[in-house]
């Protein structure tokens, strides 16, 4: 048995220096196949496209054909119900009875962006520009002089769906938004930094070639002609368009010894690929598995697809008979019963910005999975505030397992705070606590997380998904 002092040592080592070889290969593996699910999955429809063709080829179904086939489940099967593909619940069948509760991992797939107007083109100085409107909380000065692509679809009058994505391959243009030049920004850099850049200014160039024989607005008019031509539909279309603006390229391994991930969208979908990774690894649960994977959590969570809609219980209804018959009874203890990790990051530890933070309650890059008690903001206003009892039995869970973790909370009291989709799960009555991992440039075009803490983060879910 150690003596005190070698679990001191113990202590005193960074995860580093206490994987294996066969670990740290099973690091690169699960940092490498992240970095190509950022890579496929820039907005939510592609993230859904994705996380869909992985749970099929798992042998999940989609539930709307089980209920078509009228089949019914059994412990052991494994079903998904997408909504508005950008939002999907997935469930494996544990032995034990639904109203013993749910293990349920919870994350979102949107992250902060610009959305493409209904009403976008438009031509000033010779140049042509698509107006946006910024989504979620962006700092809007981050956005400009960017290589930036344009991600999402467009439908027609007569029900054809466009898939658009522009601005990724090599051959492809890419966009950008303008800034003023140094040599005539004086009175711009007088300015307060939120409102050095307007919002109404975050357009994106999108030409300067005008049309042959055109008199009015001809930049804007070629403009029309090469979406009519090359990318088949008409002006018209943007009207029920949802275009969304994101940087251009792939995510990268950051640093001399590649120890970290730069990349677009890691809010939050470092939480819901890690949360994908641990469901699909499940083997024979006892108590049934979720992983619910939402949308909108960036604006509140609203909407039809986001996590205060009703698609998530709708999906829990139909489970339920697929089982052997609904009550609202079986239904009302299975929420109550459930517990659930909300898989969501947290601010990671940057010391260019240390008086942002307390350094006793912060996630540091490489310390492993964060766990935040609480969020909320100005007097956890807002927040899901874990119990005391539930936060012992979390961090039973994860010392049996060998996950690193670290407590953490989103910046100093007075000055920081942020919400996930924790409180909405925990109006059921189940036990909720945010989990996920430390972020440096969080809503950034840009975002940095530690390879360490994207793996242990996935043993945790793991974890969780065993013992809950």
């Amino acid at each position: 048995m150690p003596t005190k002092k070698e679990k001191d040592k113990e202590k005193e080592l960074s995860i580093w220096e206490k994987y294996t070889d066969a670990e740290r290969q099973d690091l690169q593996k699960l940092t490498d196949n992240y970095r190509h699910f950022l890579d496929v999955g820039k907005t939510e429809r592609e993230c859904i496209k994705e996380i869909i063709r992985q749970a099929e080829a798992d042998g999940y179904k989609d539930l709307k054909e089980v209920i078509k086939n009228k089949e019914k489940l059994r412990p052991g099967s494994k079903v998904y119900c997408s909504w508005m593909k950008k939002s999907i619940a997935m469930f494996h069948i544990g032995t034990e009875s639904l109203e013993n509760g749910l293990s349920i991992l919870g994350a979102h797939i949107d992250s902060p962006r610009l959305d493409v107007k209904q009403v976008p083109l438009y031509e000033d100085g010779k140049l042509a520009f698509m107006d946006t409107h910024y989504y979620g909380g962006v700092k809007k000065y981050q956005w400009t002089a960017l290589p930036l692509a344009i991600h999402g679809i467009v439908a027609k009058k007569d029900g054809e769906i466009i898939d658009v994505n522009i601005g990724e391959a090599e051959d492809d243009p890419v966009f950008c938004i303008t800034d003023l030049l140094i040599h005539l920004s004086q009175e711009q850099s007088q300015k307060k930094l939120a409102e050095a850049i307007p919002g109404e200014d975050l357009d994106i160039l999108v030409g300067s070639y005008p049309l042959k024989d055109t008199e009015k607005d001809a930049v804007k008019a070629n403009v029309v002609e090469i979406l009519k031509n090359k990318y088949k539909f008409e002006e018209d279309d943007l009207l029920s368009a949802e275009l969304e603006i994101v940087p251009a390229g792939k995510a990268r391994e950051l640093g001399f010894d590649r120890s970290m991930i730069l990349a677009y969208g890691q809010d939050d979908r470092v939480c819901a690929y890690t949360s994908l990774v641990a469901m699909l690894e499940m083997k024979n649960p006892k108590k049934t598995a979720c992983c619910l994977l939402v949308d909108k959590e960036e604006i509140g969570s609203v909407g039809a697809t986001g996590m205060q809609s009703k698609f998530f219980e709708n999906a829990l209804f139909e489970i339920i008979h697929l089982l052997g018959g609904y009550n609202e009874l079986t239904l009302s203890r299975c929420l109550a019963n459930s517990k659930m990790l909300s898989s969501d990051v947290t601010a990671a530890f940057d010391p260019k910005y240390a008086s942002a933070f307390d350094k006793k309650n912060v996630a540091y890059f490489g310390k492993g999975m964060s766990f935040n008690k609480y969020t909320g903001h100005h007097g956890k206003a807002g927040s899901n505030d874990a119990n005391a009892e539930y936060v012992s039995e979390i961090r039973r869970m994860m010392e049996k397992h060998n996950v690193g973790i670290q407590f953490s909370e989103l910046g100093r009291v007075d000055l920081g705070g942020g919400g996930t989709i924790a409180y909405i799960l925990a109006l059921y009555g189940m036990q909720v606590i945010d989990s996920g991992v430390g972020v440096i440039n969080m809503h950034a075009p840009w975002e940095i997380t530690s390879k360490i803490d994207v793996y242990e983060t996935k043993k945790g879910y793991a974890a969780f998904l065993k013992e809950a």
